[in-house]
């Protein structure tokens, strides 16, 4: 498997995790693809300008790992660098962002 394949297997199941439509799919980058060892690659994806990304564990098999981990410096009581986003991207990056730093009612 390729550094390229890896990062497309990762894309991809982002991309069907979050039910992204084609224009929503090309807000996403992908930051780097590393081999570990030699059965698999650590792929992190972002959107860019943003510091917030994915990191995505896929296998020499072709499959990703479903528990991928999220990564973000941003507190979820400001979204206002979401504006600018299509919603589902948002809403993406603001339930990912939730996960890590819950807001208490």
């Amino acid at each position: 498997m390729s550094p390229n394949d890896a990062q497309q297997i990762a894309l991809q199941f982002l991309i069907e995790e979050w039910q992204l439509t084609s224009n929503d799919q090309d807000w996403l980058t992908v930051l780097s693809a590393r081999l570990i060892g030699e059965s698999w690659y650590v792929v992190e994806i972002g959107v860019e300008g943003l510091p917030d990304k994915w990191v995505l564990q896929v296998y020499d098999t072709g499959e990703c790992d479903p528990n991928y981990t999220f990564q973000s410096p941003v507190s979820t009581a400001d979204t206002s660098d979401l504006d600018p986003f299509p919603e589902a991207i948002a809403a993406m990056l603001s339930t990912e962002r939730n996960t890590l730093h819950p807001v208490s009612s």
